[in-house]
């Protein structure tokens, strides 16, 4: 077995019990960028919670995953899943050394909120040029 699936199987298990609330922590080195909002750590597929990112096949998808490329890329990282999935990918927020990245991506113009999975947490963080070159996903 590989390191990083040792790795992935001996992950934190942290139980919340006071809030009911079960959050698997994975830890690992991203080994790719699909796009903004979903990368691949240590081989799990993450899904980024609460972030709109813009479709890759358009010009603000294309420079928001190469945003994403150098901000991540190969880099440890850890990702607290929230047990959702959504098609093949876990649905968590990740952090590098400590900051989340979702609110990186935002904060940096390169991403939007999605207040119906965010809560909002990162409405405060759009930039006005991301709001305008960026089509809010109608689910969010």
């Amino acid at each position: 077995m590989s390191k990083a699936f040792i790795r992935l199987s001996i992950a934190a298990l942290l139980i919340l019990p006071s809030a009911g609330i079960s959050v698997q922590v994975i830890e690992g080195r991203v080994t790719k960028v699909r796009d903004v909002d979903t990368i691949v750590v240590a081989g799990t597929p993450v899904r980024l919670n609460g972030v709109d990112g813009p479709e890759r096949s358009t010009p603000a998808g294309r420079e928001a995953t190469f945003f994403m490329q150098r901000l991540v890329g190969g880099k440890r990282i850890t990702c607290e899943l929230n047990g959702e999935r959504t098609y093949d990918r876990w649905v968590g927020v990740c952090y590098l050394e400590g900051k989340d990245i979702g609110a990186m991506a935002i904060a940096e113009g390169q991403a939007l909120d999605c207040p119906r999975y965010s809560g909002g947490r990162y409405g405060g963080l759009e930039t006005r040029a991301a709001r305008s070159r960026i089509q809010r996903a109608g689910y969010c």
